[in-house]
């Protein structure tokens, strides 16, 4: 009678943020990884908070890693846009804007709607272990740059 695709249930964009804010404040796995909204008052849900701490035995190790997320109107169907407020050398990441390049990070470039903030950040902490990343020079810590997010807000990063 029906297919599985047609019995498929499709959760509203804003009920999947709220999962996903729930389970961003209830903390992830092992502590490395967690996300947050950026503004409570945000009632689109649109901007989000993402932190990294740098896998062991890696260049990383160590280091904390801020993140913006910005989930678009078409968010969990489109993925969200990725950036690296904390200066980072990755394959995936532009050294200037410190975007995540969708072309360049399989996740978002073959995004799933299945897929979620967390998925990016995880997938993030386990590029950084690759061998591609794992060992590229970084930049010195402490040295943070402005970057300007998407609404045009300068940013400042300081790790204490």
């Amino acid at each position: 009678m029906g297919s599985e695709e047609s019995s498929r249930v499709v959760v509203p964009r804003n009920f999947r943020l709220l999962e996903e804010l729930e389970r961003g404040e209830k903390g992830i796995g092992d502590g490395t990884v967690s996300y947050g909204m950026d503004d409570a008052d945000d009632l689109y849900m649109q901007s989000w908070t993402g932190t990294i701490i740098g896998p062991p035995n890696t260049v990383h190790e160590g280091r904390i890693y801020q993140l913006k997320l910005f989930c678009g109107k078409d968010y969990p169907d489109n993925p969200p846009s990725v950036m690296f407020q904390t200066r980072i050398n990755m394959s995936c990441v532009n050294h200037e804007t410190g975007v995540v390049e969708p072309r360049l990070f399989p996740m978002l470039s073959d995004w799933q709607r299945e897929y979620t903030m967390e998925d990016i950040l995880m997938q993030l902490k386990k590029d950084m272990m690759s061998p591609q990343n794992r060992k590229l020079t970084q930049p010195p810590e402490g040295n943070e740059d402005a970057r300007v997010d998407q609404k045009g807000i300068v940013l400042r990063c300081c790790i204490l």
